[in-house]
């Protein structure tokens, strides 16, 4: 999860932190994390130590289509695909467990693509 320095007005309705809780401890996902700013420079160095090939990644957080923009070197410096590696989730101005239900409801969409494949 990207939260804009948690300032942004966007979050306002959200618990951060029970989202987050929420979403690595009901949902099966691999594990969750906060990063307060994902599009500066320590979040680059983050995503160049974090991103690996053969996996997707799903940020919560702002717009999708800024979200490919700006992740877009750190996924190509690590050998992935942002349009297809990539699961951006716009989760502004959504409140707590809406924010958790779209995050369920896209994982059970990858869980059926997958087994479609």
């Amino acid at each position: 999860m990207c939260v804009c320095t948690g300032k942004c007005p966007g979050f306002a309705k959200m618990d951060i932190w029970d989202f987050i809780n929420r979403v690595r401890i009901e949902l099966p996902v691999e594990y969750g994390f906060i990063h307060p700013q994902l599009c500066e420079e320590d979040g680059d160095r983050f995503l160049d130590d974090y991103l690996r090939s053969s996996r997707k990644y799903m940020v919560a957080g702002c717009a999708p289509n800024m979200q490919y923009k700006l992740f877009r070197d750190a996924f190509k410096k690590a050998g992935l695909d942002v349009k297809k590696d990539l699961i951006p989730l716009d989760i502004r101005e959504m409140s707590t467990s809406g924010a958790v239900d779209l995050v369920e409801k896209t994982l059970k969409i990858l869980e059926e693509d997958a087994k479609n494949e």
